[in-house]
């Protein structure tokens, strides 16, 4: 005969009158967390119309209505990716977009542009190029995180390599020096 190292317990065999006292103890903690609520919250703010005015100032700006510097014919540019950060450190967020033409066919290449709001709040203005269209450059892996914009830049090694095969991947970085945004890349590119 084997003995078990755990002796029997009398609750591992369950019995209706457990489940009946589980299901009176959860029926119990909702009806008491229906009474019991927390207060509301509260801040304290001198007008309204400050409120309204703080808000207003902290929202990135958007990319809706902006005229991006794409040469793209009949077709229309389209933000195919954005994000927004404090990028300079002012308190206020600049939105960066990546944007290209709006092809049926193809890899077109790709911009990437920092967009800010003028002091006014007035419609969003570009005040950077970061990657520019003309470069043939398609931008994967975009991400803004802790005042740096990372992206991944699939190129060409030469204008014999065509547009639907790019043979080079470099990983870049940008970030904010107080003048200019300034690009890291590593020394050597890679190839695809």
């Amino acid at each position: 005969m084997q003995q078990s190292a755990v002796p029997e317990l009398a609750h591992t065999q369950t019995r209706p009158i457990h489940w009946v006292a589980t299901a009176t103890a959860v029926a119990g903690v909702v009806a008491l967390s229906s009474i019991v609520q927390p207060g509301s919250a509260t801040a304290a703010s001198a007008t309204g119309t400050q409120n309204k005015t703080a808000t207003a100032a902290v929202q990135p700006p958007s990319t809706t209505g902006v005229d991006f510097p794409l040469q793209c014919g009949p077709v229309k540019a389209l933000v195919a990716k954005k994000a927004s950060a404090d990028l300079d450190g002012d308190g206020k967020p600049e939105t960066v977009a990546v944007v290209h033409c709006d092809s049926a066919m193809g890899t077109p290449p790709d911009g990437v542009y920092v967009l800010t709001r003028s002091t006014d709040n007035a419609t969003p203005r570009i005040v950077a190029t970061l990657v520019d269209p003309k470069d043939r450059l398609t931008v994967t892996d975009f991400s803004v995180h802790a005042r740096t914009v990372a992206a991944t830049l699939l190129g060409y090694s030469s204008d014999a390599v065509p547009n639907c095969c790019p043979d080079l991947k470099t990983p870049t970085t940008w970030q904010w020096n107080g003048n200019a945004f300034i690009r890291s890349t590593p020394a050597s590119a890679h190839s695809v």
